[in-house]
């Protein structure tokens, strides 16, 4: 590829269709039925005779999942909501075809108390975010280089290759303060300047998209949306600090994102942007594709790379640390996919543009996936030091049904949970850390007030205990000592000696473990007990379960003014564990009664209540 070569690419991709229409075909809305939409989009398409006037073109994630599948008609930008099939025909006739969109199948907030529809940037979900990483997503087609090309891409690499040295790409990404966007938030530009100042025959450079915290899809979004970023980053970094082979691990457990992956290293090889002598600067650079088999241990970058050699994924003891002795006990950089999709940015606007975003210690955005008790399921990306009441009162639209706020969960199972004291707490490295929690890759569970935090770290204790490699002692049998704990306490049968015995179990497997699967491990527990400890005492000395979750320390019982005897509760029972005749108050065998609350959900006069 020639530099010439690259600009006639970029000014040929912006000439595009006066009318396109962008449909997501990320894995949300895939699994939605966006596939069918496009299907039936091109069939009324052509039945109408607009195939040379209206562009499709399958995108990736937009971030508002909850409202999937969505279609954005241009250069209108009118953001079609919940698509069903049968809409298509009527979008064609009335929106390209004669020009009027079609207000009520729009997303609700761009048409809501105004008489035009407002541009996507004003609503809530959208005005306070402001996309880096991910830019691209939603804007063009990941299957097709060209259009990545027209929006800089591959722009930084030419940069970096042909006016700057590696010492000087290396200096940028430490004058822009980028951290590392994988949990840990260690400096990028430092990581690769300990990798460049070890010499050796063979260095490698390595992507982490092995994201496995329950929750999290902000890296399966970046590669399903825009993969030729991570591409362009990887071969940036390879040149900063010496390497000529890439390799990103990947879970096979994203399809989509594994496909788009592939067809964009064949494409760029096949326009010369890896292989060898890129823009005939003498510089080689490749990248496979390496797949994960689902092991949340090998998101630690000492058994992901035991992994990639073709080992069982366990950690390694460090030092030596991966910069000096790491894939194949050669010099080797590790960083997540939302790291490497800031780099071409910080390239192309300088480190001053991404170091003026964000807090004084942690710059620029970061993305989060959306989940739990919150109106707005999706991905967002917004400046360090938001609050994360902005993020879950406005971005995310607020807890449903006028449940009030009772936690977030950040990290993952290795995060903690921040209470409704901290809403105003801003989000950065730094701040979470101090309240007991940490930034993770990303996820953001929200909890309502019906959530049982013992039960919540219990949830994360179970997901450690499957998924710990069970080299070291403290992780293997800590975390099983601490899940016994856990349970006893949901069922009512522990003690206050319990709860010191799990205080000291923490201590010791955050002491001792040989990764950060086991030292981040009681994190969730930790975390509960500072802020909801009134929890844990109910359960043990009250036996009882605040939030009515934990079956072992319930009884649903009916109330006999309220019921009126219609019998919809006993006749929905599963087990024949209520009794009673019609029009008369009913009762329930404790007995017999599995707990299931069918009995509650069915009952339309609030007879039926927890105790």
């Amino acid at each position: 590829m020639r530099l010439d070569k690259l600009q006639e690419i970029k000014e040929k991709a912006k000439i595009r269709s006066p009318r396109r229409v962008h449909v997501c075909g990320g894995t949300g809305c895939t699994s939605s039925g966006s596939p069918g939409i496009i299907e039936k989009l091109k069939a009324e398409i052509k039945a109408n005779g607009l195939e040379d006037e209206v562009e499709i073109v399958k995108t990736g994630c937009f971030g508002l999942c909850a409202l999937g599948p969505i279609m954005i008609v241009h250069p209108e930008n009118s953001f079609y909501s919940m698509v069903k099939e049968e809409d298509i025909p009527r979008i064609v006739r009335e929106h390209l075809v004669n020009g009027n969109p079609v207000k009520e199948l729009l997303y609700d907030e761009t048409v809501k108390n105004t008489d035009h529809i407002l541009p996507l940037e004003e609503t809530n979900f959208y005005k306070k975010q402001h996309r880096v990483a991910l830019r691209n997503c939603g804007e063009i087609s990941p299957e097709h280089i060209e259009e990545y090309i027209g929006k800089d891409g591959y722009q930084a690499l030419a940069k970096v290759l042909t006016t700057m040295t590696p010492e000087e790409v290396i200096q940028l990404i430490l004058d822009s303060g980028l951290r590392g966007r994988g949990g840990a938030g260690f400096p990028t530009g430092l990581k690769w300047r300990f990798a460049a100042a070890n010499k050796a025959d063979k260095k490698y450079v390595c992507c982490n998209a092995d994201e496995g915290d329950p929750g999290a899809f902000m890296d399966r979004s970046v590669l399903e949306g825009d993969p030729h970023v991570v591409l362009e980053a990887m071969a940036i970094a390879g040149y900063a600090i010496g390497a000529s082979q890439g390799y990103i691990y990947v879970r096979a457990e994203y399809p989509i994102a594994v496909e788009r992956l592939g067809i964009a290293i064949a494409q760029a090889r096949e326009f010369g942007l890896l292989g060898d002598d890129i823009f005939g600067t003498g510089f080689s650079f490749d990248i496979e594709l390496r797949l994960g088999a689902g092991a949340f241990v090998c998101g630690e970058e000492t058994a992901l790379m035991t992994s990639i050699e073709g080992n069982r994924g366990e950690p390694r003891p460090r030092p030596p640390f991966p910069a000096l002795k790491g894939l194949f006990q050669k010099p080797t950089i590790l960083n997540n996919v939302e790291t490497y999709a800031n780099i071409p940015q910080i390239i192309l606007n300088g480190p001053e543009w991404f170091a003026a975003m964000g807090t004084e210690k942690s710059k620029g955005t970061k993305v989060f996936a959306l989940g739990g008790k919150i109106k707005n399921t999706g991905l967002v990306e917004v400046p360090m030091g938001t609050t994360l009441r902005e993020i879950v009162e406005e971005i995310g639209g607020g807890v449903p049904n006028g449940k009030r706020f009772k936690a977030a969960q950040t990290g993952g199972p290795s995060g903690g949970c921040i209470p409704a004291q901290h809403l105003d707490v801003p989000i950065d490295y730094d701040n979470l850390i101090a309240i007991g929690s940490m930034m993770g890759s990303g996820g953001l569970i929200v909890m309502d007030e019906d959530t049982c935090m013992v039960d919540i770290a219990k949830f994360f204790l179970e997901f450690t205990v499957d998924e710990s490699c069970g080299k070291c002692t403290p992780c293997r049998i800590g975390t099983r000592r601490m899940l016994e704990i856990l349970t006893k306490i949901t069922k009512g049968q522990a003690t206050m000696e319990d709860l010191d015995k799990l205080e000291e179990l923490c201590e010791h497997l955050h002491s001792n473990s040989l990764c950060a699967l086991g030292q981040t491990a009681p994190n969730p527990v930790i975390s509960t007990l500072k802020y909801f400890r009134d929890e844990y005492i109910a359960h043990i000395v009250d036996k009882k379960c605040p939030a009515g979750v934990c079956k072992d320390l319930l009884q649903y019982k009916i109330d006999a003014d309220k019921c009126k005897g219609c019998t919809l509760c006993a006749r929905n029972c599963p087990v024949n564990a209520i009794s009673g005749t019609v029009k008369n108050p009913h009762t329930i065998d404790q007995s017999k009664c599995i707990k299931c609350g069918a009995c509650m959900d069915k009952c339309k006069f609030n007879a039926v209540y927890k105790d």
